[in-house]
């Protein structure tokens, strides 16, 4: 069989992978969207595409029926559904199957017995392949998880058997704790999941994760692509990943991979898989099964660096009904690769996630290097779907070299518009330990405390007050007495441009013209500067120092990408000094996060205290209260339901009198 059509059932990056190698394939593309998405990248490279449905993922990347009728409409033979949505869904699969379409994936059935985790561990357990012990059975109370504890052993680590993600697992390290732990996993499991079954097994001591690629084909043929190191994760999401594992030996590869290849055996396994183990830092030859993803994963392209196999051409071919036509002898990793995730948040504020319009976006190339993007400039990123937005990926000789070409590569990673956690992944690689190899998928949450984000320099205030300088200097046009350049009978009158960055508020004042100026920061000292604009590119030369940033702006922010770092700058009003002012200790609650408000907790014009709760933004799954600050009476902006932006003004205290913020 040979596919002309396929529909990807997906968006952002991942989308966009799997178009380039369907055009490399010469097989016409179906992109779907929502209305969120109607301007995205992945949309604008596919050959065509269907509008599915409103924002929400329910809506539309998630409505089985919509996408199998896009695939229908466009006479698309197969669907690729990436990872994520709708990729590990056996009714999505079936229904697919119902239509007459190749769903490009594993049989219903290995998908439906890996997504129940109990199941899985049995399955696997009949092929020999090593499990964490512990117990894992259907409908087993908490009596019996308690009574099965003492003999498994502390610490245990509680478990859903639905679903992922982190979501309901707990680590209990004493007897007395577990029933506690045991209620709140139920409620937490059923919340997320509808489904409060849980058990339990051991937990390994520093424990890193590593997990196996495999291919299968539909005439029994299983090889292995070697194996990934995803120990670097912060809340059971995976940041940083490389293949292959520093930690393995040869004979151990051999036996893990052995292992993984037996566990798509016992389900009758079809296409790309992934299969996770735990393996003990301080035992690097015991390992034992996690799970197994029934999908590409997100690091699959540091396998493709270090094999030259493209899985996704494979996951098609193999749906196809090829057969593989290596065996695993002929399997060999050549290299090292390393793949950091760029997500839209912001690690020096706790990791919140962020979102706006992307205004320009840098990506690094060279040799070696590889990025999975689904950003352009006039992207929207909000709050309806994950936060991540790219992947940097690079290839050396060795480790060392592949850590050296990522770090290189990420200081020519920009997103202007929309904070990211760019400037936290190069602190992470920096880190000793990582460098060496001595992972453990506790590393990240122990250095995040040690983690802060690069203040904005005199250098930075400089040029961007340079930059709103040299715009009046362009609005001013040939009119001599508008143009600003701080002449005035006797001394000259500088122009001053009040910014801040972070916690620092400070004011420029420039003298002169563009090619000779001065500039001062805060009324210091002065520097010689010259300032050109092309473009989209602001050069200064601060005593004789010359920096280049790619520049943009969008309210009253200026966005500054140079030296390896993205620097925002707001542009602030003088506000005014009145000794009188009624309203000096007023508070202004605004949104830290893009999202929508969830709950408003007191009524408009309320008399609060102090540390009531007013009103909660919930974003990527992701709830953030926010309190009065100070005495007062509440004035709300927004309503249960709305949706807004990062910095939106969403109500405001008016200090009741004598209190200050």
């Amino acid at each position: 069989m040979t596919f002309h059509t396929i529909l990807v059932a997906n968006r952002g990056e991942i989308a966009v992978r799997v178009i380039r190698t369907l055009r490399q394939l010469g097989i016409r593309s179906v992109a779907v969207y929502s209305d969120a998405d109607a301007g995205a990248r992945h949309v604008a490279e596919a050959d065509t595409a269907v509008l599915i449905g409103p924002a929400p993922a329910r809506q539309s990347y998630l409505n089985i029926p919509a996408i199998v009728d896009a695939a229908r409409r466009t006479g698309a033979q197969a669907v690729h559904p990436g990872y994520g949505f709708l990729s590990e869904n056996a009714e999505f699969a079936a229904a697919l199957d119902a239509a007459g379409i190749v769903f490009i994936g594993p049989p219903a059935s290995a998908i439906a017995t890996m997504g129940d985790k109990i199941t899985a561990k049995q399955t696997v357990a009949q092929f020999d392949v090593p499990v964490v012990p512990g117990i894992a059975e259907p409908g087993l109370t908490d009596e019996q998880l308690i009574a099965a504890a003492e003999g498994i052993g502390y610490p245990v680590l509680v478990k859903p058997s639905a679903g992922g993600g982190g979501k309901g697992m707990r680590m209990v390290e004493r007897a007395q704790d577990l029933p506690a732990a045991l209620a709140g996993a139920r409620r937490e499991s059923a919340s997320a999941f509808g489904d409060d079954t849980l058990f339990i097994e051991r937990f390994v001591l520093r424990p890193r994760h590593i997990e196996v690629q495999v291919l299968a084909d539909n005439h029994g043929n299983i090889i292995h692509l070697g194996e990934r190191e995803c120990s670097l994760q912060r809340r059971h999401q995976k940041v940083i990943e490389e293949a292959p594992s520093p930690l393995l030996d040869a004979a151990t590869r051999a036996r893990i991979g052995a292992a993984a290849c037996a566990t798509a055996r016992s389900v009758d396994y079809s296409g790309a898989g992934t299969v996770e183990f735990i393996v003990s830092a301080d035992r690097p030859d015991e390992f034992f099964f996690m799970e197994m993803n029934t999908r590409l994963q997100v690091e699959h392209p540091v396998t493709e660096m270090v094999t030259g196999w493209d899985l996704v051409e494979w996951q098609v071919r193999i749906a196809a009904g090829e057969k593989l036509t290596a065996a695993q002898d002929d399997i060999e990793m050549r290299g090292h690769a390393v793949e950091a995730r760029v997500y839209a948040e912001d690690a020096g504020r706790g990791f919140l996630p962020t979102g706006g319009d992307v205004l320009q976006v840098v990506e690094p190339n060279g040799p070696g290097v590889r990025v999975d993007s689904g950003l352009r400039a006039g992207t929207t990123v909000g709050s309806d779907y994950d936060p991540m937005l790219a992947k940097v990926i690079a290839h050396g000789a060795d480790r060392s070299a592949a850590l050296r070409g990522l770090d290189r590569a990420l200081t020519g990673t920009a997103v202007l518009g929309v904070v990211t956690n760019i400037d936290f992944l190069r602190f992470l690689l920096a880190d000793d330990d990582v460098q060496a190899g001595r992972l453990d998928t506790g590393l990240l949450d122990r250095r995040m405390p040690d983690f802060a984000p690069a203040e904005a320099g005199d250098t930075e205030f400089i040029a961007a007050a340079a930059y709103r300088w040299l715009q009046r200097w362009a609005a001013a046009s040939d009119d001599l007495w508008s143009a600003p350049t701080g002449w005035r009978m006797g001394a000259p009158a500088p122009t001053l441009i009040r910014l801040a960055a972070g916690e620092k508020t400070v004011h420029v004042g420039i003298i002169g013209h563009p090619d000779a100026a001065t500039a001062t920061v805060e009324g210091g000292q002065p520097v010689s500067l010259a300032t050109s604009l092309q473009g989209e590119v602001l050069t200064v030369t601060v005593d004789g120092l010359r920096a280049e940033y790619l520049v943009a702006e969008t309210d009253h922010q200026i966005w500054l990408a140079g030296g390896g770092a993205v620097t925002t700058l707001t542009e602030m009003r003088e506000a005014p000094v009145r000794a009188d002012d009624a309203h000096a200790g007023d508070a202004e609650l605004t949104s830290p996060m893009p999202g929508a408000v969830v709950a408003v907790n007191v009524e408009n014009g309320a008399t609060v205290t102090a540390g009531t709760v007013v009103v909660a933004v919930e974003a990527m799954k992701m709830e953030h209260s926010l309190t009065a600050p100070v005495d007062g009476t509440v004035h709300l902006l927004v309503a249960v339901g709305d949706q807004v932006k990062v910095g939106q003004p969403l109500a405001t205290v008016i200090a009741t009198e004598g209190e200050t913020t």
